[in-house]
């Protein structure tokens, strides 16, 4: 958390960017893959992206946004104490890219690293340059963001290569007594979704080799929906507490952002003077969103049971107990993180009834192989034991 103790504060003072001249279009995304115009800017918002082109590397384009900046601050680089540069695209795995800005500025007395923190590269770098100032370790402090993301694209892949593109933005941050500056800010992680948004080869787990081309692995994969849900949820919870933190609460409606997110039906936004009159209304709200839960878990348990069926294998209950557990307690956390506070009573309540849903699911596989007879029997007696299910329990 960024927030000055000392009287130290951390002031952008320059800025600067630089974006290669190549612009790919919606239009010729269009004659790649199969997209159009109307459903990229209706689902993302964007018209174009910049390409990098032959010449354009995450160190070159880092390099111009940071004279870019500098120049603007009035800051000579001799005069730069530390350089960090956020990028998932760096220019080798080392030398990092910021010792190569480093060297080009001609910053001699600068410390100089790499931070790789995937989209949030910039903010934690941003965090991290305001906390070295207002600690008192340096004065000067240049941030900067490249990416060179095209070559890490699969253009084949419709959810990934409408998203992304390449350019660099720096900013210069200064130490200073008087108030303002980087008030506060907020640094966390979910590593329990690293899957969800990955390059999986390359790295020290899946060498780069022949059958790692092959496949594609040094390409981008991403579940979009789960990223896009998690994003929805965890960028408005920071926001607010971030805002608190600083003790800058919004007072009126009239400074409410709600009004200009109703774009995007899927966020939904509680505003802090409202949490308690939500919590209040009862579990109304909670059961709406318990029941889209059911949807999901029916369709990974229904998969996880024919997968087993397939291999003509009866699993063990240790088996069904940990992977329905699993099932429901992802389900229940990305319910629940969609949720106001929630008391202890409504949360048990949210829980059990996850659970009843579950055991609601499982009738049917288990109705169904019991019709077929034959082997598996065994299979229906181990799933009606871990359940508890009745040997007449009604139909969902």
């Amino acid at each position: 958390m960024a927030e000055s103790k000392n009287g130290r504060h951390a002031h952008i003072v320059g800025w600067g960017k630089y974006v290669p001249s190549k612009v790919l279009t919606n239009a010729d995304l269009a004659q790649i893959v199969d997209t159009s115009d109307e459903w990229i800017v209706t689902r993302t918002g964007i018209h174009e992206r910049r390409i990098a082109g032959p010449k354009d590397t995450s160190a070159s384009m880092g390099l111009i946004a940071a004279k870019e900046a500098l120049e603007h601050a009035g800051v000579r680089p001799h005069e730069v104490d530390l350089i960090i540069v956020a990028t998932a695209t760096p220019e080798y795995a080392f030398p990092a890219t910021a010792c190569l800005i480093q060297d080009a500025l001609g910053a001699v007395n600068a410390g100089a690293f790499d931070l790789s923190a995937g989209c949030t590269g910039f903010m934690y770098a941003l965090a991290v340059g305001a906390q070295a100032i207002q600690s008192g370790a340096h004065k000067i402090v240049l941030v900067i963001g490249s990416e060179t993301l095209s070559r890490i694209m699969d253009w084949k892949d419709r959810s990934t290569c409408v998203l992304f593109g390449d350019g660099a933005g720096a900013i210069v941050l200064s130490a200073g007594n008087s108030s303002g500056g980087i008030l506060s800010t907020i640094c966390r992680s979910d590593g329990s979704g690293g899957d969800l948004l990955i390059v999986p080869g390359g790295g020290s787990r899946c060498p780069t080799s022949h059958q790692t081309v092959d496949q594609g692995l040094h390409f981008i994969k991403m579940n979009g929906r789960e990223v896009f849900r998690f994003a929805a949820r965890v960028m408005d919870k920071s926001a607010r507490e971030v805002a608190a933190r600083d003790g800058r609460h919004r007072r009126t409606r009239a400074d409410r952002m709600d009004g200009r997110l109703g774009q995007f039906p899927s966020v939904h936004l509680y505003d802090i003077d409202d949490l308690q009159a939500v919590a209040d209304a009862g579990m109304r709200e909670r059961e709406k969103e318990v029941e889209k839960v059911e949807a999901l878990v029916e369709e990974e348990v229904s998969r996880f049971v024919e997968w087993y069926r397939s291999l003509d294998v009866i699993p063990t209950i240790a088996a069904l107990r940990e992977h329905a557990e699993r099932v429901r307690r992802v389900e229940l956390d990305k319910t629940l993180g969609r949720l106001p506070e929630l008391s202890p009573e409504e949360r048990a309540r949210v829980e059990a009834m996850t659970s009843a849903i579950v055991k609601k699911i499982l009738h049917q596989p288990i109705a169904r192989l019991k019709s077929e007879g034959g082997n598996d029997e065994q299979y229906v007696t181990a799933l009606r034991d871990l359940f508890a299910l009745g040997e007449h329990s009604p139909e969902p």
